[in-house]
């Protein structure tokens, strides 16, 4: 957004200046993204920490969730590398199994995974939405279904914080995270991780001195003390100031919630629809079975046409993602009619 270019100027020109930075510098800013954050997603500042990736809130959920011999971790086919990566790692130090599901071609994903989720079932780490094509994951039922056994919930919600709304009330996940730069329109490097009440006291990744009592207080640095600061603060990453990047995330977030997610949703939905449909009407079907996200859909490519697709939608500065056999579109507030209809222009040639 162009008022968040400028407050990331503004924050530049201040950091030219670090003898300006008061102490309370270091917290108020952080706490007030922090808060605008919970705020945006509807729950408590208290369970939110402050990570720059990813992969960082799902090592601090792999640090502390547990499993052994015989038990299994459930991911899905042809997800993010993070998730894989990070539960790969878990499974193997702790003997445990990490099982891949797959769909059918006429399967939901959330068939797939319920299906897959018995009793040898430990965690469960899934996305909100399938990063490639937009599918949605109904995590009201998967989450019953986890919690029915007495296993871990652990979700990737990048590619839907932001742009549709959650429920975690219903949902109860042990741990969720999610990236500031896709669907939130924040910057690089922010990120966000929710972790449920029972985790609170868990095993930080790092011991950082800013998450501790009394960090506040520069005079007394010294003074060592082992009690966290309230909270899920304590998983919080060690440079989470972020000077230059913190203003940028506050004025995106403020204005997200004066647009409302549930607007936001709405309206990104009457654009995909469009073009889904009229898409669909020169033989270029969606990608996902049943629901999917109102923000992103994946379109379905002839395979004689996939090695000159990136050429033609660069040509005609066309912004989608060809992945594998697919192209991933996601259209945001600021795409208007043109937009939309170079898109639509863009496919028929490739067809035709």
């Amino acid at each position: 957004m162009l008022p968040a270019r400028e407050a990331g100027r503004q924050a530049l020109e201040l950091r030219g200046e670090p003898w300006k930075i008061a102490t309370a510098g270091w917290f108020d800013r952080v706490e007030q993204r922090r808060s605008l954050f919970a705020r945006l997603i509807g729950v408590s500042p208290e369970n939110i920490a402050l990570v720059p990736a990813t992969s960082y809130g799902l090592a601090v959920a792999a640090r502390n969730l547990a499993a052994g011999p015989g038990q299994r971790v459930v991911v899905i086919a042809d997800d993010f590398p993070s998730n894989v990566y990070t539960w790969r790692a878990f499974c193997a130090r702790h003997g445990c199994e990490m099982v891949t599901v797959e769909r059918a071609p006429d399967q939901e994903w959330t068939d797939a995974v319920l299906g897959a989720i018995d009793e040898r079932v430990a965690i469960a780490a899934i996305p909100n939405v399938h990063w490639t094509d937009g599918a949605l994951l109904d995590l009201p039922r998967i989450s019953e279904r986890v919690r029915s056994i007495g296993a871990r919930l652990v979700i990737d919600a990048s590619q839907s914080l932001g742009a549709m709304m959650l429920d975690f009330t219903t949902v109860q996940p042990d741990f969720l995270v999610a990236v500031g730069y896709k669907w939130l329109l924040g910057p690089f490097g922010l990120g966000y991780l929710y972790v449920a009440d029972g985790h609170l006291s868990d095993e930080p990744l790092e011991e950082n001195w800013i998450s501790r009592q009394g960090s506040d207080d520069f005079t007394r640095l010294v003074d060592y003390s082992d009690a966290y600061r309230e909270g899920a603060r304590r998983f919080d990453v060690g440079q989470r100031t972020l000077f230059e990047a913190t203003p940028i995330a506050i004025e995106v977030l403020e204005k997200m919630l004066e647009w409302g997610v549930e607007n936001i949703s709405v309206t990104l939905a009457a654009k995909t629809q469009r073009i889904a449909r009229e898409a669909a009407a020169i033989g270029l079907p969606p990608t996902s079975q049943g629901r999917r996200a109102a923000h992103m859909l994946g379109l379905r490519l002839p395979e004689e046409k996939l090695a000159s697709a990136p050429g033609l939608f660069a040509k005609n500065q066309v912004n989608v993602a060809v992945r594998g056999s697919a192209v991933r579109i996601s259209p945001h507030v600021y795409n208007d009619d043109d937009d939309v209809n170079r898109l639509l222009s863009t496919l028929a040639q490739l067809v035709n």
